[in-house]
């Protein structure tokens, strides 16, 4: 009889497959939306957007009752309350966003430079950075909201059941750069994706992965590139108070979750 471990959903080809399944309805409704245009009047940021949730909420809706997982269990494993870990991970985690945005800003402007953006990219990013309600929400909420779901919440859940450790976190993680089908988002997402991933398996909770994910992507869109135009002493004094921030989150998180809070047994 197969062991638990190797029948635990998603295997890797189940997770690759889940990912089309949501690109295949999220492109299906936007298809029907824009069809609908006439009478719902959204701009292309909105039924994006509109697209996503449902896309989304559709996969999430028949995986959930296929593996009979409830949003409870969805969004915090954990022994630890939700509060607990609202108040007392949450604060540190916040404080690694501007360090992780300071090496992420440095490894794209080098990869840039090898790889510069074609015009279709540099498109995207501009709307993606557009200012509009619209786009603000889509990458400052729902996209943080949406893929913890996916890529923690049900492929790394079932990843770390089937998988080592380290295997099932760098595992999700290539997912999670993949799915965003360009170079410079897969580097971002490979090194997000595992620490969202290292955070996930110590907290088995969703709520200290959302947050990082959401400030991250918030602070690249109200921040940006924020050291330009600013004095060589500013600069330094800035990357100093990154690096202390940055070094408080890591020895704080690394003194609560040095053990993870919760595992599933395996027999």
């Amino acid at each position: 009889m197969p062991s638990p471990k190797s029948t635990a959903f998603p295997s890797a080809t189940q997770a690759a497959l889940l990912f089309l399944a949501v690109f295949l309805c999220e492109f299906a409704i936007g298809a029907a939306l824009r069809d609908a245009n006439r009478w719902l009047g959204l701009n292309g940021m909105q039924l994006g957007v509109l697209s996503a949730v449902l896309g989304n909420g559709c996969v999430f809706a028949v995986v959930m009752h296929q593996q009979k997982l409830s949003y409870r269990e969805l969004f915090h494993q954990s022994p630890a309350s939700a509060r607990a870990t609202l108040m007392l991970v949450v604060p540190p985690v916040l404080l690694l966003v501007p360090g992780l945005m300071v090496v992420m800003s440095a490894v794209l402007n080098l990869l840039i430079l090898i790889a510069p953006l074609s015009a279709w990219e540099e498109s995207m990013f501009s709307r993606m950075a557009d200012g509009s309600v619209a786009a603000t929400l889509a990458v400052c909420l729902m996209a943080p909201l949406l893929e913890e779901m996916l890529f923690r919440g049900i492929v790394l859940r079932g990843f770390l059941l089937r998988y080592s450790r380290w295997q099932a976190i760098v595992g999700s993680a290539l997912l999670f750069g993949a799915a965003h089908l360009n170079i410079y988002q897969f580097v971002v997402g490979l090194v997000m994706g595992t620490v969202l991933g290292w955070l996930y398996e110590r907290s088995r909770s969703l709520i200290p992965c959302i947050a990082l994910h959401a400030a991250y992507n918030s602070g690249t869109i109200f921040i940006g590139d924020w050291p330009d135009g600013s004095s060589t002493a500013d600069t330094a004094w800035a990357l100093l108070l990154v690096f202390i921030a940055g070094l408080c989150g890591v020895l704080a998180l690394r003194r609560m979750l040095v053990v993870p809070v919760a595992r599933n047994p395996v027999p």
